[in-house]
């Protein structure tokens, strides 16, 4: 064998630990990105902290805090958080103001009126998303930094609101500068391949169902779930550039367009089956869909739109073709329709120009999850109030700032329990890192300098830790409460009493959050399933009696409530695809029903209609299928003799009139339960 041969093979076990350690490495090791962020923070942090004490602002570690809690990966959200943070200061500092002159030395009229303050506010934000329900809930606990935090000195409450409103200013004016100046990505550029995905998602969605049929609930939900979470960030546009509000309402018609096309193809698909032998007309609807699912063209999606408007006409004029076929065609319109705004929107995103439209996303939320969220902070405050007053705890004040603090962010929280052990993991840390900067590193210390190195590896810590989705909560609380618990000042002090006791205070707050989530009027994912069921119920009756709102707002909001409603799983998979299979069919019902009206109100000026859409709104009050069915077919063969326009909105109106029909018989069980469907 010749000197300098290779012969022996790698070792596998070697290998394999390697492999093991460079997947550990990646997972664990923060990206440049992370890196980038982290440092943009901990600038921001240091520039705002300094400017405060240049300034001798009082309690200048609020502006480092102002900073932490605008943490945000990207621009636009930095900047949207940091409007209603502004906006929801300025308001609990009016409040705190008007509190201390009614209620200033009667301390139990003064915690009873903000606890009721603070639930109020915690119910407001329930109602809002993103940054709006930020902003609402730091209105509610703002008054308890000023009002409570000025409680031995009522005196001082308007000194220490406009201290407040100083120093969230000058973190926001800090933040905002620094990521301007160390090039902060912007929301739109993160935001444009996520909704390119979702575009993607959706015709494949198409395509499966052209091919196979209906693909189901759990499939659809699927698909909802890729497309909802970009709403946040949709939102968060419109302040970035010049042009931002039209990426905006670029990517928020996107969103909504991406909802229908998911809603019509599975219709499409649902209607076709029914048809034993398709039409030409429906074969070349079916395969415009397909291309249309493969590779749109702009260009080739306006000529498919005309096209397929030349068919449904041709359908309605025809007044005896089958329901279903009339179903199919209206259903690949709207399809097409629905894509051209979706492309669109994905276009005005990228490049700026005004969409052809801007529709809006509402917020689903139920009333009963609302008003117990809001009493179990109110409560839980109150209670906590109670119980430190009457032990005479020393600092109380600073306790329950944390606990009306951090039960208020828990409130609009996806998993209140899990954000609460978050707080008291995050509490804890932030505790102990201040412990060691405070007596380990800084005691004797007063240069500036020193302060900001010892402060930066617990920021970059807490800034890794919360791009995870998992420690999210965990590295929030962590950057945010460190400056609190250290508590730098000009000049520092080293009282080891104070700050023990303030450190113990904000751990047994959390605990005290933990417990209050856990025990004071919790929400169990059942209960929230009933609760989203019985909104559901309670909007179907209105659409289905001509109330039922903007049909394109209805169907993004039943689409929120859907994608809600998927993430409230207990139960076995079988009751878990049953209960969604009942959502599903009741969002289709109150969309179809809700349609149906708006068209039928068109119509109502076409005397010759007017029989046949006494029938059809007969026919939707009572939830009856048959009722429906024929006075769809009635409509249709009335209207075969009137012009272009009056047979386009009715072949929408027998569409829907078709659709509430067949989805009632085919949940008939379901819906007699509801009391809705006629026997």
């Amino acid at each position: 064998m010749a000197d300098g041969a290779v012969t022996a093979n790698p070792d596998p076990a070697r290998a394999s630990i390697t492999d093991r350690l460079i997947g550990f490495l990646d997972a664990w090791v923060p990206k440049p990105a992370a890196w980038a962020f982290a440092l943009r923070i901990w600038t921001a942090m240091m520039l705002a902290l300094g400017a405060a004490f240049w300034l001798q602002l009082d309690s200048a570690s609020s502006a480092a805090t102002c900073v932490a809690i605008l943490a945000q990966p990207k621009r636009g959200q930095a900047l949207s958080k940091a409007v209603y943070r502004l906006l929801g200061t300025l308001i609990g500092a009016a409040v705190s103001i008007l509190v201390v002159a009614l209620f200033g030395q009667d301390r139990v009229l003064l915690f009873v009126s903000f606890s009721v303050w603070l639930g109020l506010c915690v119910f407001v934000a329930q109602y809002l998303q993103d940054t709006r329900a930020y902003g609402a809930m730091l209105s509610g606990y703002t008054v308890a930094i000023i009002a409570l935090g000025q409680i031995d000195d009522p005196q001082g409450a308007f000194d220490a609101a406009v201290s407040r409103v100083a120093v969230i200013v000058l973190g926001i004016v800090a933040i905002t500068f620094i990521n301007d100046a160390l090039a902060s990505p912007d929301t739109w550029r993160a935001l444009l391949p996520q909704l390119r995905k979702a575009w993607d998602g959706t015709r494949l969605y198409a395509r499966e169902t052209l091919a196979e049929g209906d693909l189901g609930a759990t499939r659809t939900a699927a698909l909802i779930r890729t497309i909802a979470p970009m709403r946040a960030d949709a939102s968060a546009i419109a302040g970035e550039l010049d042009d931002g509000p039209f990426r905006a309402a670029g990517a928020r018609s996107c969103i909504a367009a991406l909802y229908v096309m998911a809603a019509s193809i599975r219709t499409v698909g649902a209607a076709a089956a029914h048809l034993r032998n398709p039409s030409p007309a429906v074969a070349e609807a079916m395969a415009i869909c397909r291309r249309v699912s493969d590779a749109p063209d702009p260009d080739a999606l306006e000529r498919d739109d005309e096209r397929l408007r030349d068919l449904v006409d041709a359908a309605i004029r025809d007044g005896h073709r089958p329901l279903d076929e009339v179903v199919v065609l209206q259903r690949a319109l709207d399809f097409v329709c629905a894509a051209t705004f979706a492309q669109d929107g994905i276009n005005a995103v990228a490049d700026g120009h005004a969409p052809l439209r801007d529709a809006t996303l509402p917020t689903h939320r139920d009333f009963p999850v609302a008003l117990r969220g809001a009493l179990r902070v109110a409560l839980g405050f109150a209670a906590t109030a109670a119980i430190f007053v009457a032990l005479g705890l020393p600092q109380a004040s600073f306790a329950l700032v944390q606990v009306a603090a951090t039960a208020a962010l828990s409130s609009t929280t996806p998993d209140p329990k899990k954000f609460a052990t978050g707080v008291v993991i995050g509490m804890s840390l932030a505790a102990s890192f201040a412990c060691i900067a405070r007596y380990g590193f800084l005691i004797g210390v007063q240069g500036f300098p020193i302060l900001a190195l010892v402060m930066a590896p617990v920021i970059f810590f807490g800034c890794f830790l919360s791009l995870n989705p998992k420690t999210f909560g965990i590295g929030f609380i962590l950057i945010v409460f460190f400056p609190v618990l250290l508590g730098p000042a000009n000049p520092q002090t080293y009282d080891a009493q104070t700050f023990l006791l303030n450190a113990f205070l904000v751990v047994v707050s959390a605990i005290i959050l933990s417990i209050v989530v856990r025990v004071l009027i919790p929400v169990t994912p059942a209960q929230q399933r009933v609760f989203a069921l019985d909104s559901a119920r309670r909007a179907l009756a209105d659409a289905l009696v001509g109330e039922g709102g903007d049909a394109t707002t209805r169907t993004s909001l039943n689409a929120d409530r859907l994608f809600q409603f998927a993430s409230y799983s207990s139960g076995s998979g079988a009751v878990r695809r049953a209960s969604l299979a009942h959502a599903f069919a009741l969002a289709r019902l109150e969309a179809a029903a809700a349609r149906a009206h708006a068209e039928l109100r068109r119509l109502w000026s076409v005397t010759t209609l007017r029989d046949a859409i006494g029938r059809a709104r007969s026919g939707l009050a009572a939830a009856d299928d048959r009722v429906l069915e024929t006075a769809a077919r009635d409509l249709v063969r009335a209207a075969s003799g009137r012009d272009r326009t009056v047979r386009l909105i009715t072949a929408r109106a027998a569409s829907d009139l078709v659709t509430a029909s067949r989805t009632l018989a085919r949940h008939r069980k379901f819906f007699h339960r509801l009391v809705v469907a006629s026997s």
